[in-house]
């Protein structure tokens, strides 16, 4: 079975907790602190894999999860880090929050490899607090969480040119003629139940990549029919072919299959709809000579709107080669520029954003605060406070948080202490 879109939980490794310890040494008086720190969480990471054509791999297991990083020991010991988690993908795969459905990231061009959850930073040991005044610290920073979100994956294929049309009007036929793809064909509706792609070789020209698109219907953009799963395919594509049953041998109008095909194209994505377009009049070589001509038809119709008809045959191969370098002069044309979709959600975005609780408490001395809680536990884990930037976030999120009002509210000096897991900062206006 053709697997193109797969749903799972991807989640990166909990960075280690520092260690708290202390030298214990014959005739070596007060040690000191020497907890080591935590291991940093393993990461998630997407992979363009060129073997891989179809997301089959994700459609048994569901949850995905790197290692944790493990706890700092004695000794100025540092936690090992957890092992990163590869998920390779096939190119053309784009990875979407499933929430919201805003893009992550797309395995495709330049990007084959993009970190998706950063694993957690490892916690500090007690041996980094030890001061003139502190000099027994009986505290570590705790290992940054782990990241977890629910993904979808959905397989666009990278293709020069999209084959559309309704089923059985010689899509797969055509595809077969022009490259060395090999699909399925039979007298079936929705025989074709994967996108295939082909490559064309042209004599004296650079070839191009075609997609056959599974056959679309009236409504597939509603959801009726199969072709509705395989829209999302074309999206990359610059030129489409619109194959049509010129002999009408199933009864249908092919003036009318055009627009209604095309008004399903508009219904999906307009930008797709706009995007130029060649009418292939298939099937030439069953035309019965009695009755208006259904090519005359077609050029009349749809040539004024600056779309070429050309009649053609797959199953012999009349008229292919014309439209076939015609498709390539459109190509080239057209600027050669990758369809990428550009990234819409950062997962570092949220960490912080949750309506996580915190308390303020003054402790009995009257100039020192303890704020704790689990928004200040993520925040400073996942905060580099030694730099400027890291910094300046810090007091943002202070102020931002309301926790700056808190403290003030709760009677806070200038030049008192506030302490948050194992950090101690003076307040000053």
């Amino acid at each position: 079975m053709f697997a193109d879109r797969a749903k799972i939980v991807i989640r990166s490794g909990k960075g280690g907790d520092g260690h708290v310890s202390f030298r214990r040494e014959l005739f070596v008086p007060n040690g000191g602190p020497d907890g080591g720190d935590g291991g940093r969480g393993g990461d998630v990471i997407f992979e363009v894999d060129e073997g891989l054509n179809t997301l089959n791999e994700f459609r048994h297991k569901r949850k995905y999860a790197a290692e944790n990083g493990e706890q700092g020991g004695k000794k100025r010991c540092h936690g090992a880090d957890g092992k990163d988690i590869t998920l390779r993908v096939p190119e053309g795969t784009v990875v979407y929050e499933a929430e919201s459905g805003k893009v992550i990231a797309d395995m495709s061009g330049e990007n084959r490899r993009q970190v998706i959850l950063k694993g957690g930073r490892g916690g500090k040991g007690n041996m980094h607090y030890a001061t003139a005044t502190m000099q027994v610290p009986k505290y570590a920073q705790p290992g940054q969480p782990a990241q977890e979100l629910e993904v979808r994956l959905e397989l666009k294929v990278i293709a020069d040119v999209g084959l559309v049309g309704y089923p059985n009007v010689g899509k797969s036929t055509f595809l077969s003629r022009v490259t060395n793809a090999q699909p399925k064909i039979a007298n079936y509706h929705f025989t074709t139940l994967t996108p295939n792609l082909g490559v064309v070789d042209l004599e004296g020209a650079d070839g191009f990549v075609i997609a056959d698109i599974p056959g679309l219907i009236e409504g597939a953009s509603e959801g009726v029919g199969l072709g509705h799963q395989f829209l999302r395919h074309i999206e990359r594509t610059r030129v489409m072919i619109h194959i049509v049953d010129a002999a009408s041998t199933e009864g249908r109008d092919p003036v009318d299959d055009v627009y209604k095909i095309n008004a399903e194209l508009k219904a999906y994505n307009a930008d797709i709809a706009s995007r130029p377009q060649v009418i292939a009049a298939n099937k030439v070589d069953v035309i019965y000579p009695d009755g208006e001509d259904p090519i005359q038809r077609l050029k009349d119709e749809f040539e004024p709107q600056g779309v070429k008809v050309f009649p053609i045959s797959a199953v012999t191969g009349k008229g292919v080669k014309e439209l076939l370098y015609h498709v390539k002069s459109l190509l080239d044309s057209i600027e050669k520029k990758q369809i990428v979709f550009e990234q819409e959600f950062f997962p570092e975005d949220v960490l912080i954003a949750e309506n996580l609780p915190y308390t303020v408490e003054k402790l009995d001395d009257g100039h020192t605060y303890v704020v704790e809680g689990p928004k200040i536990e993520k925040m400073l884990g996942y905060t580099n406070l030694d730099s400027e930037k890291g910094f300046a976030f810090f007091q943002k999120f202070l102020k931002d948080g309301g926790i700056l009002e808190e403290l003030e509210q709760a009677g806070i000096e200038e030049g008192d202490t506030v302490r948050m897991y194992g950090f101690e900062f003076d307040y000053y206006k």
